[in-house]
C-alpha cells in the first residue's frame, strides 16, 4: 500500500494551507485529501484536547498507520504524493515516527517571525469563535495554564513558535537535504519562486503555474461573524451542504464567501509593547535558527512586523 514520500510539516499560520491547495493543483502531484491527518504527531493516541474547539479541529486526525494508509487510495501516477499537518513541527514524536515509516520522506517547512506566527494564531481563534480571551495580553498571561490543562497546539501561542530546537530535531534523524525550509516572508514576496523550487526539490514540472487568486486561510475578525461560525462550526445547514455537494464545489463556494466575508479586511496591529517583549524572548532562538538553516532572519527582529 502506497505511503507519502513528501510532507509539509509545518508551521501555523506561515502558508502551509496555500502551498498544499497549490501544490494540489500539479497534475503529477497527488495530494491527501484530508489536508491535516496529524497522523506522525498523533500514531497510537486517543485524541483528547480539551480547548474550546479542540475537538472539531481534529475530527479528520488519524491516528492508524491503516487508516493513514487509504488517504492515499487515490494515487495513480503522481510522481510526489504528501500531506501538510502543521502539528509535525512542533510535535517531539513526529521526526522519528516519519523516520520509522518514511525514512527517505522529503520535507517542506515554511516559518514566520515567531511573534507574528503568536498574533496570527490567537487572530485565527478569535476569528472562528473559540478565543474567550480577545485580549492578546491576556491570552499570553492564561497560556502556561492552558498548556497544563491539554489545550491544543495552536493555544501554545508563545511556546510553538520557538523554532529551532523543533527544526533541530529534524535535522537529528533526516540529512539535511531531505528537508526544505523557507522564510514565510519570502514565500510572500515571490510565491511563484517559491513554488517552483518546491517543484524541483519534489522532482516535478517546474513550468506548471497554479492558480494563486485565491487566499487561505485568512486570519482577523469577519464582517459578517455569523455567517464566518455557520461556515466553520458543525451545524445542520453546514452537514445538509456537505451531503448533497461534491468536495471541490463545497471548497469552492466557502472559499469565495470567506474572501466576501474578509474583503477590504485589515487585521487589528498587534500593540508594539507586547511585541517588542516577545521579540526579546525570541531573540536567542532567531539567532540560533538563522544559523541552523543558513538564511539571515535579522529583519525578524525588527519592531515592526514582516512583510
Amino acid at each position: 500500500m502506497i505511503m507519502p514520500n513528501f510532507l509539509i510539516i509545518g508551521a501555523p499560520k506561515a502558508g502551509t494551507s496555500a502551498i498544499y491547495y497549490y501544490l494540489n493543483q500539479h497534475p503529477e502531484i497527488y495530494m491527501s485529501p484530508v489536508k491535516e491527518p496529524h497522523f506522525f504527531a498523533l500514531e497510537g493516541q486517543s485524541i483528547d484536547f480539551q480547548g474550546p474547539g479542540d475537538k472539531e479541529r481534529y475530527r479528520d486526525a488519524v491516528t492508524r498507520v491503516e487508516d493513514y494508509r487509504k488517504l492515499f487510495d487515490g494515487v495513480s501516477d503522481e510522481i510526489a504524493i504528501g500531506e501538510a499537518s502543521t502539528t509535525y513541527l512542533s510535535s517531539p514524536q513526529a521526526p522519528f515516527r516519519i523516520q520509522h515509516h518514511i525514512p527517505d520522506a522529503k520535507l517542506i517547512a515554511l516559518l514566520r517571525n515567531p511573534a507574528d506566527a503568536a498574533y496570527a494564531c490567537f487572530l485565527h481563534l478569535v476569528r472562528d469563535g473559540d478565543e474567550p480571551l480577545t485580549d492578546f495580553a491576556r491570552a499570553l498571561q492564561a497560556e502556561p495554564q492552558r498548556i497544563q490543562q491539554n489545550w491544543e497546539g495552536i493555544w501554545h501561542y508563545k511556546n510553538r513558535s520557538f523554532y529551532s530546537p523543533q527544526i533541530q530535531r529534524y535535522l537529528q534523524v533526516f540529512d539535511r537535504n531531505q528537508l526544505k525550509i523557507y522564510p514565510y516572508d519570502r514565500f510572500k514576496q515571490n510565491p511563484t519562486g517559491i513554488l517552483q523550487d518546491i517543484f524541483q526539490f519534489l522532482e516535478v514540472d517546474d513550468k506548471f503555474i497554479p492558480d494563486m487568486s485565491e487566499r487561505y486561510n485568512v486570519s482577523g475578525m469577519p464582517q459578517n461573524s455569523t455567517l464566518n461560525k455557520l461556515m466553520v462550526k458543525p451545524n445542520p445547514i453546514k452537514s445538509t451542504i456537505n451531503q448533497l455537494l461534491p468536495k471541490e464545489i463545497r471548497h469552492g463556494i466557502a472559499n469565495r464567501l470567506k474572501q466576501w466575508n474578509f474583503r477590504g479586511y485589515k487585521k487589528p496591529p498587534m500593540p508594539p509593547e507586547i511585541r517588542q517583549q516577545l521579540l526579546r524572548e525570541y531573540r536567542e532562538d532567531i539567532l540560533k535558527l538563522q544559523e541552523l538553516i543558513h538564511h539571515d532572519l535579522s529583519h525578524w527582529l525588527e519592531p515592526i512586523e514582516s512583510k
